[in-house]
Protein backbone atom coordinates (compact mmCIF):
# COMPACT_ATOMS: atom_id res chain seq x y z
CA UNK A 1 0.00 0.00 0.00
CA UNK A 2 3.00 2.94 -0.47
CA UNK A 3 5.46 3.98 1.69
CA UNK A 4 3.97 5.28 5.73
CA UNK A 5 5.77 8.03 7.60
CA UNK A 6 4.31 8.81 11.08
CA UNK A 7 5.57 12.85 12.25
CA UNK A 8 5.07 12.80 16.16
CA UNK A 9 5.93 13.04 19.41
CA UNK A 10 5.85 9.98 21.95
CA UNK A 11 4.50 12.20 24.77
CA UNK A 12 1.54 13.26 22.88
CA UNK A 13 -1.60 11.09 23.17
CA UNK A 14 -3.23 12.02 19.96
CA UNK A 15 0.20 10.63 18.33
CA UNK A 16 0.11 7.55 20.14
CA UNK A 17 -3.46 7.00 18.77
CA UNK A 18 -1.90 6.71 15.02
CA UNK A 19 1.00 4.56 16.62
CA UNK A 20 -1.70 2.30 17.84
CA UNK A 21 -4.03 2.21 14.87
CA UNK A 22 -1.08 1.55 12.80
CA UNK A 23 0.13 -1.01 14.38
CA UNK A 24 -3.94 -3.05 15.18
CA UNK A 25 -3.86 -2.91 11.30
CA UNK A 26 -0.45 -4.36 10.75
CA UNK A 27 0.63 -1.33 8.72
CA UNK A 28 4.54 -0.75 8.34
CA UNK A 29 6.00 2.48 8.95
CA UNK A 30 8.61 4.77 9.67
CA UNK A 31 8.26 6.66 13.03
CA UNK A 32 9.69 10.28 12.40
CA UNK A 33 10.30 11.51 15.76
CA UNK A 34 9.15 15.50 15.80
CA UNK A 35 11.42 18.12 18.61
CA UNK A 36 8.18 20.45 18.98
CA UNK A 37 10.57 23.16 20.19
CA UNK A 38 12.19 23.59 17.03
CA UNK A 39 9.65 22.18 15.02
CA UNK A 40 11.01 20.62 11.51
CA UNK A 41 10.42 22.24 7.65
CA UNK A 42 8.65 18.54 6.96
CA UNK A 43 6.20 19.16 9.45
CA UNK A 44 5.52 22.90 8.62
CA UNK A 45 5.36 21.63 4.68
CA UNK A 46 3.27 18.93 5.35
CA UNK A 47 1.15 20.74 8.51
CA UNK A 48 1.04 24.21 7.55
CA UNK A 49 -2.64 25.27 8.65
CA UNK A 50 -1.91 23.70 12.32
CA UNK A 51 1.71 23.13 12.08
CA UNK A 52 1.45 20.23 15.03
CA UNK A 53 1.43 16.61 15.52
CA UNK A 54 0.48 13.68 14.24
CA UNK A 55 0.93 14.10 10.52
CA UNK A 56 0.36 11.05 8.57
CA UNK A 57 2.43 10.79 5.35
CA UNK A 58 1.18 7.97 2.68
CA UNK A 59 2.84 7.92 -0.50
CA UNK A 60 3.74 10.94 -0.02
CA UNK A 61 0.81 12.68 0.55
CA UNK A 62 0.24 14.17 4.48
CA UNK A 63 -3.07 13.99 6.09
CA UNK A 64 -3.18 15.85 9.50
CA UNK A 65 -5.07 15.86 12.69
CA UNK A 66 -5.73 12.38 14.54
CA UNK A 67 -9.54 12.08 14.27
CA UNK A 68 -9.22 12.58 10.18
CA UNK A 69 -6.02 10.17 10.20
CA UNK A 70 -8.36 7.13 12.09
CA UNK A 71 -10.83 7.24 9.73
CA UNK A 72 -7.92 7.54 6.93
CA UNK A 73 -6.21 4.17 8.52
CA UNK A 74 -9.51 2.56 9.04
CA UNK A 75 -11.09 2.83 5.59
CA UNK A 76 -7.13 2.44 3.34
CA UNK A 77 -6.10 -0.93 5.13
CA UNK A 78 -9.81 -1.96 5.97
CA UNK A 79 -8.62 -5.84 4.99
CA UNK A 80 -5.56 -5.76 7.10
CA UNK A 81 -6.06 -7.93 10.19
CA UNK A 82 -9.67 -8.51 9.69
CA UNK A 83 -10.43 -5.51 12.20
CA UNK A 84 -12.14 -2.43 11.53
CA UNK A 85 -12.73 0.02 13.74
CA UNK A 86 -15.50 2.35 12.83
CA UNK A 87 -18.59 0.40 13.00
CA UNK A 88 -19.99 -0.43 9.91
CA UNK A 89 -23.73 -0.03 10.50
CA UNK A 90 -24.67 3.87 9.84
CA UNK A 91 -26.06 4.94 12.79
CA UNK A 92 -23.55 3.01 15.17
CA UNK A 93 -20.47 4.92 13.38
CA UNK A 94 -22.11 8.44 13.24
CA UNK A 95 -22.49 7.73 17.29
CA UNK A 96 -19.04 7.07 17.24
CA UNK A 97 -18.02 9.83 15.53
CA UNK A 98 -20.34 11.94 17.80
CA UNK A 99 -18.72 10.65 20.78
CA UNK A 100 -15.49 11.10 19.64
CA UNK A 101 -15.75 14.99 19.22
CA UNK A 102 -17.19 15.12 22.37
CA UNK A 103 -14.40 13.33 24.14
CA UNK A 104 -11.78 15.16 21.84
CA UNK A 105 -13.16 18.63 22.63
CA UNK A 106 -15.61 18.79 25.77
CA UNK A 107 -13.65 15.90 27.93
CA UNK A 108 -10.15 16.94 27.13
CA UNK A 109 -10.92 20.68 27.88
CA UNK A 110 -12.84 20.34 30.97
CA UNK A 111 -9.96 18.23 32.56
CA UNK A 112 -6.93 20.18 31.17
CA UNK A 113 -9.10 23.17 32.62
CA UNK A 114 -9.59 21.35 36.43
CA UNK A 115 -5.43 20.55 36.12
CA UNK A 116 -4.87 24.25 35.75
CA UNK A 117 -7.30 25.82 37.59
CA UNK A 118 -6.37 27.61 40.91
CA UNK A 119 -7.35 26.39 44.01
CA UNK A 120 -10.52 27.09 46.03
CA UNK A 121 -13.36 27.74 44.28
CA UNK A 122 -12.18 28.11 40.54
CA UNK A 123 -10.91 24.32 41.41
CA UNK A 124 -13.67 23.41 42.80
CA UNK A 125 -16.17 24.22 39.39
CA UNK A 126 -13.84 22.79 37.16
CA UNK A 127 -13.72 19.69 38.93
CA UNK A 128 -17.01 19.53 38.95
CA UNK A 129 -17.51 20.16 35.31
CA UNK A 130 -14.60 17.53 34.40
CA UNK A 131 -17.05 14.96 36.53
CA UNK A 132 -19.94 15.65 34.79
CA UNK A 133 -18.24 15.54 31.34
CA UNK A 134 -16.86 11.89 32.32
CA UNK A 135 -19.93 10.73 33.93
CA UNK A 136 -21.25 10.99 30.24
CA UNK A 137 -18.76 8.98 28.91
CA UNK A 138 -19.11 6.30 31.66
CA UNK A 139 -22.63 6.17 30.19
CA UNK A 140 -21.18 4.73 27.41
CA UNK A 141 -19.08 1.71 28.12
CA UNK A 142 -21.23 0.89 30.84
CA UNK A 143 -21.63 -3.20 30.41
CA UNK A 144 -19.15 -3.66 27.66
CA UNK A 145 -15.13 -4.78 27.66
CA UNK A 146 -14.60 -1.97 25.50
CA UNK A 147 -16.71 0.91 23.45
CA UNK A 148 -16.28 -1.26 20.45
CA UNK A 149 -17.58 -4.12 22.16
CA UNK A 150 -15.21 -7.36 22.77
CA UNK A 151 -12.69 -5.93 21.08
CA UNK A 152 -11.24 -2.37 20.77
CA UNK A 153 -12.14 -0.44 17.97
CA UNK A 154 -12.76 3.75 17.01
CA UNK A 155 -13.63 5.20 20.13
CA UNK A 156 -11.21 3.21 22.44
CA UNK A 157 -8.89 4.66 20.83
CA UNK A 158 -9.94 8.37 20.70
CA UNK A 159 -10.39 7.57 24.51
CA UNK A 160 -7.86 6.08 24.96
CA UNK A 161 -5.66 8.69 26.81
CA UNK A 162 -7.98 8.33 29.57
CA UNK A 163 -6.63 4.86 30.39
CA UNK A 164 -3.02 6.49 30.70
CA UNK A 165 -2.58 10.45 30.58
CA UNK A 166 -5.43 11.65 32.56
CA UNK A 167 -3.56 10.25 35.88
CA UNK A 168 -0.56 11.98 34.40
CA UNK A 169 -2.85 14.83 34.84
CA UNK A 170 -4.57 14.23 38.09
CA UNK A 171 -0.92 13.99 39.75
CA UNK A 172 0.20 17.57 38.38
CA UNK A 173 -2.96 19.18 38.75
CA UNK A 174 -3.32 17.50 42.60
CA UNK A 175 -6.51 16.36 41.45
CA UNK A 176 -8.62 12.26 41.40
CA UNK A 177 -10.79 12.28 38.80
CA UNK A 178 -11.26 8.75 37.56
CA UNK A 179 -11.41 6.39 40.46
CA UNK A 180 -12.69 2.71 40.83
CA UNK A 181 -15.51 3.69 42.91
CA UNK A 182 -16.19 7.30 41.44
CA UNK A 183 -16.27 5.77 37.83
CA UNK A 184 -16.03 1.86 37.80
CA UNK A 185 -16.74 0.87 34.19
CA UNK A 186 -14.55 3.40 33.10
CA UNK A 187 -12.03 2.12 35.77
CA UNK A 188 -12.06 -1.40 34.40
CA UNK A 189 -12.18 -0.34 30.40
CA UNK A 190 -8.83 1.77 31.42
CA UNK A 191 -7.18 -1.14 32.65
CA UNK A 192 -8.73 -3.43 30.25
CA UNK A 193 -7.37 -0.92 27.37
CA UNK A 194 -3.85 -0.05 28.96
CA UNK A 195 -2.93 -3.53 29.34
CA UNK A 196 -3.71 -5.26 26.14
CA UNK A 197 -1.36 -5.77 23.08
CA UNK A 198 -0.65 -3.54 21.30
CA UNK A 199 -1.49 -0.44 23.16
CA UNK A 200 0.72 -1.08 26.07
CA UNK A 201 3.61 -1.30 24.04
CA UNK A 202 3.50 2.42 22.86
CA UNK A 203 3.28 3.95 25.97
CA UNK A 204 6.05 6.42 26.60
CA UNK A 205 7.50 6.72 30.47
CA UNK A 206 6.02 8.50 32.64
CA UNK A 207 8.30 11.15 33.61
CA UNK A 208 8.20 11.73 29.97
CA UNK A 209 5.35 12.28 30.04
CA UNK A 210 4.96 14.55 33.62
CA UNK A 211 7.73 16.73 31.75
CA UNK A 212 5.93 17.24 28.38
CA UNK A 213 2.56 18.53 30.92
CA UNK A 214 4.51 20.45 33.43
CA UNK A 215 5.89 23.04 30.86
CA UNK A 216 1.97 23.65 28.96
CA UNK A 217 0.83 23.66 32.96
CA UNK A 218 3.52 26.01 34.20
CA UNK A 219 3.10 28.38 31.37
CA UNK A 220 -0.80 28.51 31.74
CA UNK A 221 -0.93 29.39 35.33
CA UNK A 222 1.89 32.07 35.19
CA UNK A 223 -0.17 33.86 32.43
CA UNK A 224 -3.13 33.66 34.61
CA UNK A 225 -0.66 35.44 38.26
CA UNK A 226 0.03 37.79 35.76
CA UNK A 227 -3.43 38.60 34.25
CA UNK A 228 -4.37 38.56 38.18
CA UNK A 229 -1.26 40.65 39.46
Amino acid sequence: MGEVKLIATHESFPCARIEWCLKIKGVEYEYLKEDLSNKSDLLIQSNPVHKKVPVLIHNGKPIAESLVILEYIDETWKDNSNHLLLPQDPYDRALARFWARFIDEKCVMSVWEACVAQQGEEKEKAVAAALETLSLVENQIKGNKFFGGEKIGYLDIVAGWLSYWLSVLEELGEIELVNAERFPFLHEWGNNFINTSPIKDCIPPREDVLAYFSFGINYVRSMSANKSS
